[in-house]
């Protein structure tokens, strides 16, 4: 029998391998998936699944694109790994000159790591040594807002809503932070003084202990899939100066036209000290991701002691990932990708449409690419997922949450189909 079976084993799967957010014992289907191809993902039993999620909102291109299969072929014949400790390499520096020439200029110094996680941690690690360095090692927590979520490792964790992040097992054990209440502006009004009031008191409070606020720009992610008033970010950004507090940016879900614009710091014209960006960086096909400063943090850093940024991933500056990085932002930058994600965002309004009247709908929302139906209760996964894999679509919902982000390549016949599959299971809810 060959070492690899074209049969994916599911008994197998069942009983070694533990998927994300899953029981062992009592796991979730899964579906296996023999192929993907442009918004596609193709089941061992031949059926075909319009992907809505993007690969976990990574995947902007599509799957198996020729542009993105010829860079990460053309860097294996060169090299696949090397350690980026004392070397360099030109998929590196490539990626870097091009990222950096999307960021407003201030953000100059890139350090690369391999999660959007870890991306996050190196931004939390940044700036508590940048003020460290300045000699004052009791700005050591942060400040973010609730509904907020920014990974799974465990400072991370701790920057995540308390209750809807997904980490309240962990309370008693990471690092306590500041919260400040969501911001309740929506994404079309501007922003009052009582908006801003709960994050203002805080760092009015307590800013001699807080390194940095982090957030994500206009859009909350899994911690409650949330758009808010860029109209917030230029008052938060006022309050940083005024408290001599960092300003970090987890772009990581955002970046590469998500939201309509490149980044999503862009709709209100702010800049961070730190940004994270992530995800659709590669194009969805390999793990990569960054962190980018000012000079003015990179060097405070670095005149103190011990006059370094301690942290270096392994698999830092992947040379296929770097590779294939490039080849996507070239290719987001080769056709007018903003008018492809205002065409979804008009289909996704006029698709999600009809959940508006469903009974188990509070909410409807939708801006770039990005759909969001809200229920009044929970989802039962078990049950809508199998739903939505009968109706043709690839759907992962959270919570009370049934979202869409599909790839930027989507046609407006597939994404009504997307759509009416998910207006279908919405109201069948009771």
């Amino acid at each position: 029998m060959p070492l690899h079976s074209n049969i994916i084993d599911l008994d197998f799967d069942r009983r070694h391998i533990w998927h994300p957010y899953a029981s062992v014992t009592d796991p979730l289907p899964v579906y296996p998936v023999r192929g993907a191809y442009e918004v596609f993902l193709e089941l061992e039993d031949g059926r075909r699944l319009i992907d809505g999620m993007s690969s976990w909102w990574s995947a902007i291109h599509g799957y198996n694109h020729p542009v993105l299969n010829e860079a990460v072929t053309a860097q294996l014949q060169q090299m696949s790994h090397v350690m980026f400790g004392g070397l360099t390499h030109e998929p590196a520096v490539t990626l870097a000159r091009e990222l950096i020439a999307l960021l407003p200029s201030p953000l100059q110094k890139l350090f690369f790591s391999d999660s959007g996680s870890v991306a996050v941690e190196v931004a939390i690690k940044m700036a508590i040594q940048y003020w460290s360095a300045l000699g004052q090692s009791g700005k050591n927590r942060l400040l973010t807002v609730r509904s907020g979520y920014h990974g799974d490792t465990f400072t991370a964790m701790s920057v995540s809503d308390p209750e809807t992040g997904m980490h309240t097992l962990f309370q008693g054990v990471i690092m306590q932070q500041f919260f400040a209440d969501a911001p309740p502006c929506r994404f079309h009004e501007s922003c009052s003084e009582e908006d801003i009031a709960s994050l203002a008191n805080l760092l009015e409070g307590h800013h001699r202990e807080i390194a940095a606020v982090i957030l994500e720009p206009v859009v909350q992610g899994a911690g409650g899939m949330r758009f808010y008033s860029p109209h917030y970010l230029l008052r938060l950004r006022a309050l940083c100066d005024r408290y001599n507090v960092l300003l970090i940016f987890d772009e990581i879900a955002t970046g590469f036209g998500r939201t309509g614009k490149l980044f999503a710091l862009e709709h209100a014209g702010v800049v961070p000290d730190i940004i994270c960006v992530g995800k659709a960086l590669t194009g969805g096909y390999m793990t990569l991701a960054a962190t980018v400063t000012t000079a003015r943090v990179s060097e405070a850093i670095c005149s103190g002691s011990p006059g370094l940024f301690m942290h270096g991933p392994t698999f830092m500056a992947n040379p296929l990932a770097c590779a294939v990085a490039s080849a996507s932002i070239r290719l987001l930058g080769s056709y007018d990708w903003q008018i492809a994600v205002t065409a979804i965002e008009s289909g996704l309004r006029k698709g999600l449409e009809p959940c508006r009247t469903f009974r188990s709908v509070a909410e409807v929302r939708v801006l770039g690419a990005i759909g969001v139906v809200e229920l009044h209760r929970p989802v039962e996964m078990r049950v809508i997922q199998q739903q939505l894999v009968d109706r043709g679509v690839w759907v992962r919902p959270f919570g009370r949450l049934i979202y869409l982000m599909p790839p930027f390549i989507m046609h407006e016949e597939e994404l009504a189909l997307l759509c009416h599959a998910v207006c279908d299971v919405v109201e069948a809810i009771a």
